[in-house]
């Protein structure tokens, strides 16, 4: 919401206030909000919100049981942190705001890894960084996997896939080749669930 300061508090849920909110940069794959708040102890502040769209997380699982199964991870270069990562594949779909989680967790899967999944199952959704952002991850499982030509975009045409046994994906959380919090966050839930 742009405002110039004139309108009227509002009141928000935990005894916060929004004295005043204005948009201070965009472009099209983020929004950074500038609100001036009232705390619940009535002291007044300043909180920077990176508004972003939703996006999706996919743990694409091959066939087998044990040790021998495989999950699949992508690895680009993270221009923010100057280092390549190995993650899952995940994204979001900027110019298609109508598409479902559904429907951008089988584009991004295609796109990146050049899998089909003959089953996909939402499993949960994430804040990403609560903190600053109000950017929401849904978490799918992938199964029953084929193959399909990958169309990755310009910006990730450096990007590599490999499915690797699920020992050695843990071992790469473990010893640090893993750092993308959201795939380490979204292997951990599918493990306390029983899903991997």
């Amino acid at each position: 919401m742009q405002d110039d300061g004139s309108a009227a508090p509002r009141p928000d849920a935990g005894g916060y206030t929004t004295l005043s909110s204005r948009i201070a940069y965009e472009n099209r794959w983020l929004r950074v909000r500038e609100d001036i708040i009232r705390r619940p102890d009535g002291a007044d502040g300043l909180y920077g919100v990176i508004v972003r769209d939703d996006f999706v997380v996919v743990a694409a699982l091959g066939d087998g049981a044990g040790p021998d199964r495989t999950l699949t991870l992508v690895q680009q270069y993270r221009y923010p942190v100057g280092q390549r990562l190995w993650e899952l594949p995940m994204g979001m779909w900027e110019e298609r705001p109508d598409a479902t989680p559904e429907e951008i967790a089988a584009g991004e899967l295609a796109e990146e890894t050049g899998l089909v999944a003959a089953r996909m199952a939402r499993v949960a959704t994430l804040f990403q960084g609560a903190g600053y952002s109000n950017q929401k991850g849904h978490v799918f499982v992938a199964t029953g996997l084929g193959a399909t030509a990958s169309e990755r975009e310009p910006t990730e045409q450096d990007m590599v896939a490999h499915a690797f046994p699920l020992a050695e994906v843990e071992a790469m959380i473990d010893d640090g080749r893993i750092t993308c919090m959201v795939t380490v966050a979204a292997i951990g839930l599918l493990r306390i669930k029983g899903m991997l």
